[in-house]
């Protein structure tokens, strides 16, 4: 009898796995019993995030096929996913096979009509996260679970100074995939990646035991006070060679729109320039050949976790509380009283970028290296300066 329920099973030949369909003799036969959608498409650290929900979502579809709709170009953010069966991007869902599939559940992260609208091209018994009024067109919770989440995003004193939840367990609450675990993102580099990033590694030093400190020069444009002033990177960089000279080398690292500035922020610093215009993957592996990663609330900032380095990170116009370091690293917040503001324009002659501690951020980098020396390893308690 032909296994019809399997992932591989097409219909008309055997799969390239095997050369007949059926369970007794076929070691890769994987049942499928439904099919489950995640629809996330921005932004690309927000979607890094998304994926700690992965292991849980298999836990409640132990025998699904997990589709992901995103849009570009975060679905290289979701390349080679272990968790993740197929990755749709949202330019080319028009016509795409995927969509004349049944689906028994689908859950929705983003709080965007654009988001529910294209849940709409998808047959489901059940939206988890948000649908869409009918009547007044807003953004509603798909059940009960999804509430809190609701309710926090329509308050901006809930929001920055009630909630103490990181995002990741308010959407994984809202998804009702239950008991939250606190589980790390799920990235996975292919042993290309890893050969590629092991080089810089080697050739980035000056001396075998010198270590690398990713500085993030760059943010999305959405608010670009997530990141310091080009003058305010150079004190940095003279205030990190300063307190740790030779031991310490500082690696620039940002994206394509990065480059112009890094190379002005490098000018007559002893600091190498990562590559920027090679894209999200071969960013991936600039940072992970990094020790420790010093960063604004941005993409790096989550790369960062992802790849389970030890991350000082720095926060301004957004809240602190939202992001889980899983302790491996610290929070250093502005001292401008005016945050969190999640404000994408600013008239302020004095920026909260303008008011974050170097000492501090110079202390952080010395509990990394520290962590990283542990012969323990043990997990060291974020912390708020």
């Amino acid at each position: 009898m032909a296994e019809i329920r399997c992932f591989h099973f097409t219909g008309y030949k055997p799969c390239f796995l095997s050369k007949v369909c059926d369970r007794r003799h076929c070691s890769s036969f994987r049942e499928i019993k439904e099919n489950i959608l995640v629809v996330h498409l921005g932004a690309l650290g927000a979607v890094l995030r998304s994926t700690a929900l992965l292991p849980a979502l298999k836990r409640k579809h132990p025998h699904s096929r997990l589709v992901w709709l995103t849009d570009a170009p975060a679905q290289f953010l979701l390349q080679g996913n272990p968790f993740i069966d197929e990755v749709i991007c949202s330019k080319d869902l028009q016509h795409h096979p995927l969509t004349a599939l049944q689906y028994s559940s689908v859950y929705c992260i983003d709080k965007s009509l654009q988001a529910l609208r294209l849940c709409q091209e998808f047959q489901s018994q059940r939206q988890f996260g948000f649908i869409e009024d009918p009547v007044s067109g807003g953004v509603l919770p798909a059940t009960g679970a999804a509430r809190e989440l609701w309710k926090i995003g329509l308050s901006d004193h809930m929001k920055f100074f009630e909630n103490q939840k990181t995002e990741i367990q308010l959407v994984h609450e809202a998804l009702e995939l239950g008991a939250y675990l606190r589980e790390n993102y799920v990235l996975q580099l292919s042993g290309l990646e890893q050969r590629e990033s092991d080089q810089r590694r080697e050739g980035w030093k000056d001396a075998s035991n010198q270590i690398l400190v990713g500085l993030n020069v760059g943010c999305s444009t959405a608010i670009p006070y997530k990141k310091l002033s080009v003058s305010g990177h150079r004190e940095l960089v003279d205030s990190i060679s300063k307190e740790f000279r030779d031991d310490v080398r500082v690696v620039l690292l940002g994206g394509r729109e990065d480059q112009d500035r890094a190379l002005e922020i490098a000018k007559g610093k002893d600091v190498v320039v990562s590559p920027m215009n090679l894209g999200l993957r071969d960013g991936l592996c600039s940072v992970n050949a990094c020790d420790l990663i010093l960063t604004g609330d941005s993409l790096g900032l989550h790369m960062g976790v992802a790849l389970k380095k030890w991350v000082v990170a720095w926060f301004g116009p957004t809240c602190a509380h939202e992001i889980d370091l899983y302790d491996r690293g610290v929070k250093i917040l502005s001292q401008a009283p005016c945050g969190p503001c999640w404000k994408r324009v600013c008239e302020k002659e004095l920026m909260c970028y303008d008011q974050v501690s170097f000492d501090a951020m110079i202390d952080g980098i010395r509990r990394g290296l520290e962590w990283k020396f542990s012969s323990s390893k043990q997990p060291s308690p974020e912390t708020c300066t």
